[in-house]
């Protein structure tokens, strides 16, 4: 049979049935659907009309993801599949699809946020000052230093972010963002 994308063989609007006068056609053909898995990287080449390609993705383990309030993205490990509203399969199996919660490593955009701010979003307290005379050792300009604390006193995490960063104070390395 294949798999067809046509509309002959569908009901007009008022219900009637369409006469089929052809037979399927190429340019009507579809594929199977791939869902991705969570693992070692493998991308298959699918040869497509016109002679183009698409490039289809068996398995993944890293993604670009977005830190929206910030205005950066960065491309981070995919650690585990926590949730997905279709269906708990799709999370027992490691499926990743469209709006699907993963766990991340945050630590590319924990990096990005000392570099930017001069703060250190996962820093626990008990350490504290060991971690300040190390922070001081980094050698920094007066004008670095001086535009990080101006861009720190502007900065203000949202509700969600501040419970963000109580939940890296107990785990640094994990967040759960949505793929979109």
């Amino acid at each position: 049979m294949g798999i067809g994308r046509d509309s002959r063989h569908k009901h007009y609007k008022t219900g009637g049935r369409s006469k089929t006068s052809i037979k399927k056609r190429k340019y009507e053909m579809g594929r199977p659907a791939t869902p991705c898995k969570l693992g070692a990287k493998r991308v298959r080449r699918v040869r497509c009309r016109g002679g183009n390609m698409k490039y289809r993705a068996l398995r993944l383990d890293s993604g670009n993801y977005a830190w929206g309030s910030e205005n950066v993205t960065k491309k981070v490990r995919i650690l585990d599949v926590v949730y997905n509203a279709t269906s708990n399969e799709l999370v027992r199996t490691k499926t990743l699809l469209k709006n699907t919660v993963v766990q991340i490593d945050a630590h590319p955009f924990m990096q990005w946020y000392l570099k930017k701010y001069g703060m250190d979003v996962g820093k626990k307290k008990k350490g504290a000052q060991k971690e300040e005379k190390a922070e001081d050792e980094t050698k920094r300009s007066r004008h670095v230093i001086f535009k990080q604390k101006a861009r720190a006193s502007k900065t203000k995490l949202e509700p969600w972010c501040k419970l963000l960063a109580v939940r890296l104070l107990f785990n640094p390395s994990l967040v759960d963002p949505e793929i979109s």
